[in-house]
């Protein structure tokens, strides 16, 4: 990743959804993962148990987690991120409260969100239909997870 030019980052971190963050690409390969990456710090295997095999490739200084499942050829399907510079439809989120975030998903159309509190005082609000959970702490947005798009048929919608 280069962070010489002051607005690469903002390009970067930019969240499409259905479509990936910046370069990565929902349904890129491994190779081209790694290629565009580099060696991931550390790779996790799913537990037996776990309903979908998978594997997690952890970017922990950039603050990126890919995952790859077995069941979509280990294609990259979704992305966890906690990085600072973080931004969805142009705008910087991180740290932003609840109110914000639903705001900013509402001008841009996306009105059905589902909001759970944990008993530990997190938050998350989850957007089905987007494919995005977003993840807060005493009211700001810690970090979020978001995927490639699937339909009513459980098909995976690949981008083009």
């Amino acid at each position: 990743m280069q962070t010489s030019a002051p607005n690469s980052s903002t390009e970067e971190n930019e969240i499409s959804l259905g479509i990936g963050m910046g370069p990565l690409k929902f349904g890129a390969s491994m190779d081209e993962v790694r290629a565009l990456m580099g060696e991931p710090e550390e790779i996790e295997e799913s537990d037996d148990d776990d309903e979908f095999e998978h594997q997690a490739w952890n970017y922990l200084e950039e603050g990126y987690s890919l995952y790859f499942d077995r069941e979509d050829d280990y294609r990259l399907s979704c992305i966890e991120t906690d990085h600072p510079g973080i931004r969805l439809y142009g705008e910087a989120i991180h740290g932003k409260s609840p109110e914000e975030i639903q705001a900013l998903m509402k001008r841009h159309g996306h009105e059905q969100s589902e909001v759970e509190k944990m008993d530990t005082g997190e938050m998350r609000i989850s957007y089905e239909k987007e494919m995005i959970d977003l993840y807060f702490d005493e009211n700001e947005l810690q970090f979020v997870n978001f995927g490639v798009f699937i339909d009513e048929d459980l098909e995976v919608q690949w981008p083009a």
